[in-house]
């Protein structure tokens, strides 16, 4: 897939995928700062934890994204052997994650077909 065409198709398809995420998180949050102000950020990112794409949300968020996601891997790695199909693991320290405590971080582990595909 080397066509520009294509290669929009499938990175707008990729936004709105975080753009959905994003729907799922405010419309089951109950804090007036998600619902209103939009304080949240979704991205997806591929296995080797790099970020291939955002929703347009709360930007500060998306730069301590793939630095939180890093740190939290190689703990997950050290203390549990790495990730496995079916798990989620939600972090708030900001010494891991490299933002304030109030903010929580979710990681799902994306597989297809039994290999690690990225993250969300």
């Amino acid at each position: 897939m080397t066509d520009r065409i294509s290669v929009e198709i499938v990175k707008n398809a990729l936004v709105y995928a975080g753009e959905e995420m994003g729907l799922a998180v405010r419309n089951s949050a109950y804090s007036p700062n998600i619902k209103e102000r939009l304080d949240h950020s979704c991205a997806l990112f591929d296995r080797l934890g790099r970020l291939i794409a955002q929703a347009e949300h709360i930007p500060v968020h998306l730069g301590s994204l793939p630095w939180g996601l890093r740190q939290m891997l190689e703990i997950i790695e050290c203390e549990h052997g790495g990730v496995r199909e079916g798990e989620m693991w939600v972090a708030n320290d900001p010494y891991i994650t490299g933002t304030h405590l109030n903010d929580v971080t979710v990681l799902r582990p994306i597989f297809h077909r039994g290999a690690l595909f990225g993250y969300a």
